[in-house]
């Protein structure tokens, strides 16, 4: 992206988190995190502070004002998509990529997404939230929905990205007189998720359905666009596309794009973009779904998917006509457009 951008004519003030929370200027280059499995930045030769005047319209590196024109904040999970950085942007009154403060929250916290997309009559996946005194306090009532749900669950902390803290349960067949252990199980994966957030999610798993993606992104007019989906299968090995699939081991193979009929090519642009203006979102989406036969479900709304070359969503823009650069360029642009504040 780093490269891209410089191609593009814009100039690039790199700015790392480190795993402190601190915020300091990168002063390496792009090639220098190729290869490296999870790069992780502990110091910067400068500070980076945001501060909260809009006047200054930029960051103080080491106390000295800088402006800045566009925040692209190519960051996951909490404190980086859920509508936090978003709100300081805000306050610091610089443009950014992406949803708002709103949209970035509502999307994080899977939960609350469930809500308003099943509001607005887009198909989701049957859940059971886990939350405030509901567990342990309310557990039997609980468990009791979600053997509903079985054979298959996931339990997923609500607003955890990359999949951390996911745990699949399945039910097993037993013999006569032996206990059924699935309670049990799902009982201890809700104990795993609520070590990440207190507010969990047990969605039915899907069996046997296809896992499909589809991009969406606004142009500088504001209509909506999305791409052409492409389709994630699991290798051999993994019970799901976890965090070790995602960024460890080479887990999934990434098919750009997916081999659906035209109908369902159709129908699923159509479900992302409604999707995204349900959610509130802004700048871009991926969002994704589970595709069984003729029956298709969103899964979950992503403010802010991967932005490397080999990211899918890049990919799907690229099968949809836009390369890598121009996609990025035109998202800082649309950005640029879209001034902070109420809109």
């Amino acid at each position: 992206m780093w490269e891209a951008l410089e191609a593009a004519g814009h100039t690039v003030l790199p700015i790392a988190v480190t795993p402190t929370g601190a915020m300091v200027r990168y002063e390496r280059r792009p090639s220098d995190l190729r290869g490296v499995e999870l790069p992780i930045v502990t110091d910067g030769p400068a500070s980076v502070v945001f501060t909260t005047d809009p006047r200054t319209h930029g960051v103080l590196i080491d106390g000295a004002p800088t402006r800045v024109d566009v925040v692209f904040p190519v960051l996951h999970g909490p404190w980086g998509e859920d509508g936090t950085i978003q709100g300081l942007l805000e306050l610091a009154g610089i443009p950014y990529v992406g949803s708002g403060v709103l949209a970035s929250a509502l999307c994080m916290d899977k939960l609350t997404l469930k809500q308003v997309l099943a509001a607005s009559g887009i198909p989701v996946t049957p859940w059971v939230p886990i939350v405030g005194p509901d567990w342990p306090t309310d557990a039997d009532a609980s468990l009791a929905r979600i053997q509903e749900l079985a054979p298959v669950v996931f339990v997923k902390p609500s607003r955890a990205g990359s999949s951390v803290g996911i745990t699949r349960v399945e039910r097993l067949a037993t013999e006569p007189n032996l206990p059924d252990r699935f309670a049990d199980d799902v009982a201890a994966a809700i104990d795993i998720a609520r070590q990440h957030d207190p507010r969990v999610v047990v969605e039915q798993g899907m069996v046997g359905a296809r896992e499909i993606e589809c991009a969406v992104r606004q142009d500088l007019s504001g209509r909506v666009l999305a791409s052409a989906p492409a389709e994630i299968r699991v290798r051999e090995g993994f019970d799901f596309y976890d965090f070790d699939a995602k960024y460890i081991a080479d887990g999934a193979e990434l098919i750009v794009p997916a081999e659906l009929d035209q109908h369902a090519v159709e129908q699923i642009q159509e479900l992302a973009k409604r999707c995204f203006r349900a959610a509130g979102c802004e700048g871009l989406a991926r969002v994704d779904f589970f595709v069984r036969g003729t029956d298709i479900v969103v899964n979950e709304v992503n403010t802010m998917p991967g932005f490397t070359p080999i990211s899918m969503f890049p990919r799907m823009w690229e099968a949809s006509g836009v390369p890598y650069a121009d996609l990025i360029d035109s998202l800082v642009l649309e950005a640029a457009a879209r001034q902070p504040g109420l809109r």
